[in-house]
């Protein structure tokens, strides 16, 4: 079969389904696996649009899943999952694996409320091997099931799938490193689609790769391999050397270097990954392979559909669109609508570095999704997206606080976990100036428990020296980023939700507001709510179905230093006290307020309102508020309860 290659390839947008159809007799990989080889190339079609129709209507994570179409019809093809383990890193690219696995007539449902999952997840389905919600965590959990198969003496493989993007966090090398002296038979498939695919089709690099993948090939290797064990001569000292060599002879003769080759990996590659014919002839090859391989995918984000092709950071998730004309489907009137919290932070950003000349930008792979490409574009020299390595991106923004700079550093809340320590250790031990700014705090939506940014208020409360702060709308946004920036601030952290806010009005002038002090929104003698963030506005929603001043609401803005003011202030004069915010409540605000009452022996009810101590599924975020009855509905009925 021709290759298609970047001279050659035809951006198609399919427009009908293909006649025959295959898809809908796949019930399980089993009914794949009936399937001819030849008859792959349509059902990757078929799949392929499959996934576009369903995702124009129900909106999800489409480039990704386009890209991998045919490497995923070719593992199912070629091993026997559920026994075998596809383990995903990420789980943006899993629709067609969802499709494929007994879940097409439920895929409609897919990042609904009581629906199928955003991400893989083993209680959904046996075929989904392990959690896969963030990134770069497939090469450590594929190897912990590899050493289990072999203390288990089954005979299972184990296949991980890490994208170039992953690669770049730390946990990816920890586990390459560790498997490349732990014994096991795993391979890692790296689904590389940030390069061009010309050098996967090239005549020396094709030859090396069917040379080396060849049955022939390694059956005479084996034996030679086995033979010279036998001598004495093949020792495990010299196999290692042996394979490093191997690889250094493919890279000089390739002229194509590559990571793998200091370690004890077997490396093939790189090749087009959108042949599914091909990639089922190398799986098979390398299949029974003894010891961890490394086979290395080109292939192209949003592969099969036009508009995703050509921008596929756009269409990573898109939204609503016409599947037929590419258009995205806005549905609300841009003219009257809030910002988005991000493109307030990107815009006020830019406004502080171009007064600053110490402020510079940090993120970790996320310039869009943050909106730090606003300062990207016009001050590149000065912001830095490092990739996804948010331990990295902390400790990174501490080196430049240490010599003088002002880093704003941001990272979404619940990647924000994975760099607990460099926190602590590498900025706030130090007082270092710099700011953690937390997108998407809170609950986020459809994206479920692994992205909900529940943790950071009560994971970083304990830290010393921490100032943390939540902005009640934009303009508090503004005010706390300005703020931020003033002289000897310490370490110091904004976190904010994702999506728009309340305030259509935002450009408000920058002004410093006092640390460590909220404001009275609204006076009462009966009730005070204290809430801390955005969700402050639903308690607001809630007060203004009452009648009469009976409900007093604060606005703390600050968790740390809280504001004690305010606090001797409630609990002088108020008998029931609502704590209300969009974190777990094991920790937070309500655990702060609580302890405060406790201190001062204030007699006084406190009632918590939060994220409850339970991972909370996907949804919409009005849904999931709901059930975690934080809502304006939910509140205004507490109110009753204690009025």
């Amino acid at each position: 079969m021709k290759k298609k290659n970047k001279h050659n390839k035809k951006k198609t947008t399919p427009t009908s389904v293909p006649q025959g159809e295959l898809l809908p007799s796949i019930n399980s990989p089993a009914d794949l696996r009936k399937l001819d080889v030849k008859q792959l190339p349509q059902l990757c079609d078929e799949l392929r649009h499959d996934i576009i129709r369903e995702l124009s209507v129900n909106p999800g994570h489409l480039a990704s899943s386009l890209g991998v179409v045919e490497l995923t019809v070719a593992l199912h093809y070629v091993y026997d999952t559920p026994y075998d383990r596809i383990v995903w890193d990420v789980g943006h690219q899993a629709y067609g694996h969802k499709i494929l696995t007994g879940r097409r007539d439920r895929f409609c449902t897919n990042r609904k409320l009581g629906g199928l999952r955003p991400f893989p997840f083993p209680t959904e389905s046996e075929y989904d091997s392990f959690c896969c919600g963030h990134a770069s965590n497939s090469i450590s959990a594929a190897l912990g099931m590899a050493v289990a198969a072999h203390l288990h003496d089954e005979k299972r493989h184990v296949v991980a799938v890490i994208g170039d993007g992953a690669m770049s966090g730390g946990l990816a090398f920890e586990g390459i490193n560790n498997a490349s002296t732990t014994p096991n038979d795993m391979l890692i498939i790296l689904n590389d689609n940030n390069m061009s695919i010309d050098c996967s089709v090239g005549g020396m690099r094709k030859y090396l790769l069917k040379l080396t993948t060849n049955s022939t090939y390694n059956r005479w290797r084996y034996n030679v391999a086995r033979k010279l064990s036998s001598w004495g001569i093949l020792t495990d000292k010299r196999r290692k050397g042996l394979i490093r060599f191997n690889n250094s002879l493919k890279s000089l003769l390739s002229r194509q270097q590559n990571m793998f080759e200091g370690l004890d990996i077997r490396y093939f590659g790189p090749t087009y990954g959108h042949d599914v014919i091909e990639l089922v002839r190398i799986l098979r090859a390398i299949k029974d392979m003894k010891g961890p391989k490394m086979l290395h995918l080109h292939t192209v984000k949003g592969k099969g559909y036009a508009p995703a092709e050509e921008d596929a950071t756009v269409w990573h998730a898109p939204g609503k669109f016409d599947e037929d004309t590419g258009q995205r489907l806005d549905t609300i009137p841009k003219k009257v609508c809030p910002p988005r919290f991000q493109d307030v932070f990107g815009e006020t950003l830019l406004e502080l570095a171009q007064q600053n000349p110490q402020i510079v930008g940090v993120t970790p792979a996320m310039p869009t999704g943050c909106s730090m490409n606003i300062m990207m574009k016009e001050l590149p020299d000065r912001t830095f997206d490092v990739g996804i390595a948010e331990g990295h991106a902390v400790t990174f923004s501490g080196g430049m606080a240490k010599d003088g700079l002002l880093p704003f550093c941001n990272i979404y809340s619940s990647f924000m976990q994975r760099a607990y320590d460099n926190i602590i250790h590498d900025a706030a031990i130090m007082r270092l100036n710099l700011v953690l700014c937390l997108d998407r705090a809170g609950l986020v939506g459809e994206d479920g428990p692994t992205h909900h940014g529940a943790y950071d208020l009560a994971f970083l409360r304990p830290i010393p020296s921490l100032t943390i702060a939540s902005p009640y709308d934009e303009t508090e946004l503004r005010k706390l980023m300005f703020t931020a920036q003033q002289k000897d601030m310490g370490t110091f952290v904004i976190r904010y939700p994702r999506g728009r806010g309340s305030v259509v009005d935002w450009q408000c002038p920058l002004e410093a507001v006092p640390v460590g002090k909220g404001r009275k929104l609204s006076e009462g003698k009966d009730i005070a709510i204290l809430s801390l963030g955005p969700i402050g506005t639903e308690a607001a929603k809630a007060i203004q179905q009452l009648e009469g001043n009976r409900v007093a609401h604060y606005d703390m803005r600050f968790l740390k230093p809280i504001d004690e003011d305010i606090l001797h202030e409630v609990g002088q004069h108020f008998r029931q006290v609502i704590t209300l915010e969009d974190g777990v409540v094991s920790g937070g605000l309500g655990s702060a307020v609580l302890e405060f009452m406790s201190d001062h022996q204030y007699d006084c009810q406190v009632h918590r309102l939060g994220i409850p101590d339970e991972f909370i599924e996907h949804g919409t975020v009005a849904e999931l508020r709901k059930i975690c009855h934080i809502d304006a509905d939910s509140i205004l009925s507490t109110l009753h309860q204690l009025l």
